[in-house]
């Protein structure tokens, strides 16, 4: 398939709203094997989950904006055009959760429930 993070339509990584950031990477980290390595963005630590060298996906508190939500885990799916992408997702009935947002040097995202109620991200990486 290739690269995920350059392939329209591949999940590309997997990401952990939790309220307590440290238990759960003990325990994925004691479960999986994976390992993690923390970082600054936008204000708050974010912690990246590696399996092996690959970069998987994150784990990070509940964000202000989402207090109230269950933890839970997210996933995100490449895009070539994440603005068309909404666009057509609002068009085919999907609700916004997460407007149109960009993450600082990594891309742009949208986050949506489907007609059926699921939740899911798409996101368009910057190129690299």
């Amino acid at each position: 398939m290739g690269d995920p993070f350059k392939t329209n339509g591949a999940f590309s990584w997997s990401e952990l709203m939790t309220t307590d950031v440290e238990e759960a990477k003990k325990f994925y980290t004691e479960l999986l094997g994976w390992t993690t390595e923390d970082m600054s963005v936008a204000g708050m630590t974010y912690s990246v989950v590696k399996c092996g060298a690959q970069e998987i996906g994150g784990i990070m508190a509940i964000p202000e904006q989402a207090k109230g939500t269950p933890p839970n885990w997210g996933t995100y799916v490449t895009v070539d055009d994440v603005d068309a992408t909404a666009k057509k997702a609002q068009e085919l009935g999907a609700k916004t959760v997460v407007p149109l947002t960009d993450i600082p040097d990594v891309g742009r995202f949208y986050a949506f429930q489907d007609p059926q109620g699921a939740i899911i991200s798409v996101i368009s990486y910057l190129k690299g």
